[in-house]
């Protein structure tokens, strides 16, 4: 993380010193991360990338102002959102940050006879699991939710997040538990159902294969 914050540090001086073409290496490097964030806020495919180059044109405006205080990545990321929330505050919609699926969060292992993702067993069982983490996800508060995202699907540290949600490390700890414990109680009622359905099949001689 360190060398990646170093470089990037190096092209946003070079930047602003009127190299155009070190921006345009920042764009590069960051354009599909800001994508995917933004695309948590909008889901119209036009609108993120009309929301990205906003951004970018944004940072591009403020650069000037970049004292390296936090990561470049952590400072664009702040206005990429910003921005996206402003589009959807234009556009008569309140903001809401959308979570990830099942497989990108990772929190559960199906029982091992539902590995098999060809089985019929397996799709509805990755089915509910998937649709319940989007109601728990949905329902929890945005701070947790954020939180929560930051840490287990773009991978960020906890300084990280801590920038970004301009609130301290302790706190940001405090709301990654209580986020996947409550995803984490929802899921368990799902899982059991699970369970047991194995069980049964198992009991009446397996799954037809």
């Amino acid at each position: 993380m360190a060398e990646t914050t170093d470089v990037d540090l190096l092209l946003v001086l070079r930047a602003q010193k009127g190299d155009s073409r070190a921006f345009d290496l920042l764009v590069l490097k960051y354009q599909h991360k800001l994508a995917s964030v933004v695309s948590r806020y909008v889901s119209e495919r036009d609108a993120v990338e009309d929301v990205v180059q906003d951004a970018f044109i944004k940072a591009y405006r403020a650069l000037p102002g970049f004292r390296g205080d936090s990561a470049f990545f952590t400072w664009i990321y702040r206005i990429a959102t910003n921005t996206a929330k402003n589009h959807l505050e234009s556009m008569g919609r309140r903001p809401s940050y959308r979570g990830q699926d099942i497989d990108e969060l990772a929190l559960y292992d199906l029982p091992d006879a539902l590995q098999d993702r060809d089985t019929p067993d397996a799709l509805l069982a990755r089915s509910q699991l998937d649709e319940q983490l989007q109601k728990a996800l949905a329902a929890l508060p945005e701070d947790l939710k954020v939180a929560l995202t930051l840490r287990e699907f773009d991978g960020l540290s906890y300084q990280e997040i801590s920038e970004i949600m301009e609130t301290p490390i302790g706190t940001v700890r405090s709301r990654i538990f209580r986020a996947r414990e409550s995803i984490e109680n929802e899921l368990q009622v799902v899982m059991s159902g699970i369970g047991r359905h194995t069980q049964n099949q198992s009991a009446r001689g397996g799954y037809e294969r």
